[in-house]
Protein backbone atom coordinates (compact mmCIF):
# COMPACT_ATOMS: atom_id res chain seq x y z
CA UNK A 1 0.00 0.00 0.00
CA UNK A 2 1.08 3.90 -0.74
CA UNK A 3 0.87 5.76 2.08
CA UNK A 4 2.59 9.24 1.02
CA UNK A 5 3.45 11.21 -1.70
CA UNK A 6 6.30 10.48 -3.75
CA UNK A 7 9.47 12.56 -4.23
CA UNK A 8 8.93 15.08 -7.27
CA UNK A 9 12.02 15.77 -9.13
CA UNK A 10 12.39 18.90 -10.94
CA UNK A 11 11.16 19.03 -14.16
CA UNK A 12 10.63 21.11 -17.28
CA UNK A 13 7.00 22.86 -17.56
CA UNK A 14 5.51 22.19 -21.18
CA UNK A 15 5.53 24.91 -23.92
CA UNK A 16 3.34 25.75 -26.45
CA UNK A 17 5.38 23.51 -29.16
CA UNK A 18 5.13 20.63 -26.43
CA UNK A 19 1.45 20.60 -26.69
CA UNK A 20 -0.10 17.20 -27.90
CA UNK A 21 -2.53 17.76 -31.21
CA UNK A 22 -5.66 17.70 -30.64
CA UNK A 23 -8.84 16.43 -31.95
CA UNK A 24 -11.41 19.38 -31.50
CA UNK A 25 -10.78 22.75 -31.39
CA UNK A 26 -13.48 24.38 -29.22
CA UNK A 27 -12.97 28.01 -28.53
CA UNK A 28 -12.61 29.77 -25.22
CA UNK A 29 -15.71 31.77 -24.20
CA UNK A 30 -15.29 33.90 -20.76
CA UNK A 31 -19.01 34.07 -20.29
CA UNK A 32 -19.39 30.01 -20.71
CA UNK A 33 -16.25 29.47 -18.59
CA UNK A 34 -15.63 28.88 -14.73
CA UNK A 35 -12.17 28.67 -13.51
CA UNK A 36 -11.15 25.47 -11.53
CA UNK A 37 -7.93 25.73 -9.16
CA UNK A 38 -7.52 22.44 -8.47
CA UNK A 39 -5.75 21.20 -4.88
CA UNK A 40 -3.46 23.42 -4.19
CA UNK A 41 -2.97 23.03 -0.67
CA UNK A 42 0.29 23.35 1.12
CA UNK A 43 0.31 19.60 1.64
CA UNK A 44 0.37 18.25 -2.24
CA UNK A 45 2.62 21.15 -3.31
CA UNK A 46 5.25 20.32 -0.06
CA UNK A 47 7.41 17.58 -2.76
CA UNK A 48 8.00 20.28 -5.36
CA UNK A 49 11.32 22.34 -5.22
CA UNK A 50 10.00 26.05 -4.94
CA UNK A 51 12.81 27.27 -6.72
CA UNK A 52 12.35 24.72 -10.00
CA UNK A 53 9.90 24.19 -12.48
CA UNK A 54 7.22 22.63 -12.53
CA UNK A 55 6.50 24.99 -9.13
CA UNK A 56 8.08 28.01 -10.62
CA UNK A 57 5.78 28.43 -13.39
CA UNK A 58 2.63 26.63 -12.13
CA UNK A 59 2.19 29.21 -9.28
CA UNK A 60 2.76 32.29 -11.23
CA UNK A 61 0.77 31.12 -13.99
CA UNK A 62 -2.41 30.32 -11.80
CA UNK A 63 -1.91 33.46 -9.78
CA UNK A 64 -2.13 35.28 -13.29
CA UNK A 65 -4.97 33.45 -14.38
CA UNK A 66 -7.00 33.83 -11.72
CA UNK A 67 -6.61 37.72 -11.44
CA UNK A 68 -7.82 37.65 -14.98
CA UNK A 69 -10.54 35.13 -14.49
CA UNK A 70 -12.22 37.87 -11.43
CA UNK A 71 -11.65 40.75 -13.70
CA UNK A 72 -13.45 39.21 -16.43
CA UNK A 73 -16.24 37.66 -14.47
CA UNK A 74 -15.50 34.60 -14.70
CA UNK A 75 -16.47 32.57 -11.48
CA UNK A 76 -13.41 31.00 -9.48
CA UNK A 77 -13.72 27.71 -7.24
CA UNK A 78 -11.09 25.64 -5.39
CA UNK A 79 -10.86 22.14 -4.51
CA UNK A 80 -9.69 21.39 -1.26
CA UNK A 81 -9.00 18.06 0.87
CA UNK A 82 -10.18 18.37 4.54
CA UNK A 83 -7.60 17.89 7.03
CA UNK A 84 -9.55 15.23 8.89
CA UNK A 85 -10.79 12.56 6.72
CA UNK A 86 -12.49 9.77 8.94
CA UNK A 87 -11.60 5.77 6.91
CA UNK A 88 -15.12 5.53 5.90
CA UNK A 89 -15.01 8.86 4.06
CA UNK A 90 -11.63 7.70 2.23
CA UNK A 91 -13.15 4.43 1.24
CA UNK A 92 -10.86 3.23 -1.56
CA UNK A 93 -8.65 6.10 -1.52
CA UNK A 94 -6.88 4.77 1.85
CA UNK A 95 -5.72 1.20 -0.39
CA UNK A 96 -3.83 3.91 -2.50
CA UNK A 97 -2.41 6.41 -0.79
CA UNK A 98 -2.99 5.34 2.58
CA UNK A 99 -4.50 8.36 5.22
CA UNK A 100 -3.82 11.15 2.87
CA UNK A 101 -3.25 14.89 4.75
CA UNK A 102 -4.51 13.41 8.18
CA UNK A 103 -1.11 13.15 9.84
CA UNK A 104 0.20 16.20 8.72
CA UNK A 105 -2.96 17.82 9.74
CA UNK A 106 -2.54 17.21 13.44
CA UNK A 107 1.19 18.56 13.77
CA UNK A 108 0.42 21.06 11.60
CA UNK A 109 -3.34 22.43 11.00
CA UNK A 110 -2.16 24.65 7.67
CA UNK A 111 -1.25 22.06 5.96
CA UNK A 112 -4.00 21.88 4.41
CA UNK A 113 -4.50 25.85 3.22
CA UNK A 114 -4.51 26.92 0.16
CA UNK A 115 -0.72 28.38 -0.95
CA UNK A 116 -0.95 32.17 0.51
CA UNK A 117 -0.04 33.10 -3.30
CA UNK A 118 -3.12 31.88 -4.39
CA UNK A 119 -5.83 32.39 -2.16
CA UNK A 120 -9.33 32.39 -2.49
CA UNK A 121 -11.06 35.97 -2.55
CA UNK A 122 -14.77 37.02 -1.16
CA UNK A 123 -16.94 35.78 -4.21
CA UNK A 124 -14.59 32.51 -5.11
CA UNK A 125 -16.04 28.97 -4.11
CA UNK A 126 -13.95 26.50 -2.40
CA UNK A 127 -15.11 22.71 -2.63
CA UNK A 128 -14.54 19.79 0.00
CA UNK A 129 -12.79 17.36 -1.97
CA UNK A 130 -13.44 13.80 -1.26
CA UNK A 131 -12.33 11.89 -5.01
CA UNK A 132 -9.99 12.30 -7.50
CA UNK A 133 -13.01 14.71 -9.76
CA UNK A 134 -14.09 17.44 -8.38
CA UNK A 135 -17.73 16.82 -9.78
CA UNK A 136 -18.09 13.97 -6.70
CA UNK A 137 -20.01 14.44 -3.38
CA UNK A 138 -20.07 18.19 -4.36
CA UNK A 139 -21.78 20.64 -5.84
CA UNK A 140 -19.68 21.91 -9.05
CA UNK A 141 -22.12 20.71 -11.48
CA UNK A 142 -25.18 22.77 -9.68
CA UNK A 143 -22.89 25.47 -9.61
CA UNK A 144 -22.34 25.58 -13.35
CA UNK A 145 -25.69 24.81 -14.34
CA UNK A 146 -26.61 27.76 -11.80
CA UNK A 147 -24.15 30.39 -13.46
CA UNK A 148 -25.30 28.96 -17.04
CA UNK A 149 -21.63 28.09 -17.79
CA UNK A 150 -20.45 25.13 -20.32
CA UNK A 151 -16.67 25.20 -20.06
CA UNK A 152 -14.43 24.53 -17.87
CA UNK A 153 -10.67 25.54 -17.14
CA UNK A 154 -8.52 23.22 -15.03
CA UNK A 155 -5.64 24.21 -13.36
CA UNK A 156 -4.00 22.68 -10.31
CA UNK A 157 -2.01 19.63 -9.05
CA UNK A 158 -2.04 16.77 -9.88
CA UNK A 159 -2.18 16.45 -13.68
CA UNK A 160 -2.56 12.86 -14.51
CA UNK A 161 -4.72 11.74 -11.50
CA UNK A 162 -7.43 14.81 -10.20
CA UNK A 163 -7.28 16.83 -13.02
CA UNK A 164 -7.68 14.57 -15.85
CA UNK A 165 -10.63 12.76 -14.07
CA UNK A 166 -12.02 16.16 -13.56
CA UNK A 167 -11.60 16.93 -17.17
CA UNK A 168 -13.27 13.58 -18.06
CA UNK A 169 -16.12 14.04 -15.82
CA UNK A 170 -16.52 17.13 -17.11
CA UNK A 171 -17.07 16.06 -20.78
CA UNK A 172 -19.33 13.40 -19.56
CA UNK A 173 -21.84 15.96 -18.01
CA UNK A 174 -21.59 17.98 -21.42
CA UNK A 175 -18.96 19.98 -20.42
CA UNK A 176 -16.06 21.66 -22.31
CA UNK A 177 -12.97 21.28 -20.40
CA UNK A 178 -9.85 23.24 -21.03
CA UNK A 179 -6.27 21.95 -19.39
CA UNK A 180 -4.04 24.71 -18.88
CA UNK A 181 -1.09 22.59 -19.60
CA UNK A 182 1.10 24.97 -17.59
CA UNK A 183 -0.76 25.87 -14.82
CA UNK A 184 -0.72 22.10 -13.80
CA UNK A 185 2.07 19.90 -11.85
CA UNK A 186 2.16 16.36 -11.69
CA UNK A 187 4.84 13.69 -9.80
CA UNK A 188 6.66 14.08 -13.49
CA UNK A 189 7.00 15.32 -17.12
CA UNK A 190 5.62 11.77 -18.21
CA UNK A 191 3.00 12.00 -16.41
CA UNK A 192 2.05 15.28 -16.76
CA UNK A 193 2.25 15.16 -20.86
CA UNK A 194 0.48 11.83 -20.16
CA UNK A 195 -2.67 13.73 -18.61
CA UNK A 196 -2.53 16.28 -21.60
CA UNK A 197 -2.24 13.47 -24.72
CA UNK A 198 -5.12 11.51 -22.70
CA UNK A 199 -7.66 14.88 -22.25
CA UNK A 200 -6.42 15.86 -25.91
CA UNK A 201 -7.89 12.58 -28.07
CA UNK A 202 -10.71 11.86 -25.29
CA UNK A 203 -12.76 14.30 -23.65
CA UNK A 204 -11.15 17.79 -23.71
CA UNK A 205 -8.68 20.82 -25.23
CA UNK A 206 -5.18 21.66 -24.16
CA UNK A 207 -3.95 25.10 -23.49
CA UNK A 208 -1.89 27.52 -22.34
CA UNK A 209 -2.04 29.88 -20.01
CA UNK A 210 -0.95 32.73 -22.38
CA UNK A 211 -4.09 31.61 -24.69
CA UNK A 212 -6.66 31.62 -21.46
CA UNK A 213 -5.07 35.21 -20.49
CA UNK A 214 -5.53 36.32 -24.28
CA UNK A 215 -8.99 35.14 -24.34
CA UNK A 216 -10.18 36.84 -20.26
CA UNK A 217 -8.23 39.92 -21.86
CA UNK A 218 -9.99 40.34 -25.00
CA UNK A 219 -13.89 39.68 -22.73
CA UNK A 220 -12.25 42.51 -20.76
CA UNK A 221 -11.27 44.92 -23.29
CA UNK A 222 -15.24 44.19 -24.85
CA UNK A 223 -12.96 43.88 -28.74
CA UNK A 224 -14.49 41.00 -30.47
CA UNK A 225 -11.82 38.60 -31.84
CA UNK A 226 -10.99 38.06 -35.19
Amino acid sequence: MTTSLPTIAPYAMPRAGDLPVERVHWTLDPDRAVLLVHDMQRYFLAPFARDSEPFSVLVPHVAALLAAARAAGVPVVYTAQPGEQPPEDRALLNDFWGAGPAAAYREDPAIVDILDELAPQPGDEVLTKWRYSAFARSPLAERLTGWGRDQLLVTGIYAHIGCMVTAVDAFMRDVQPFLVADALGDFSRDRHDQALEWTAQRCGTVSTAAEVLEALAVARSGVTAS
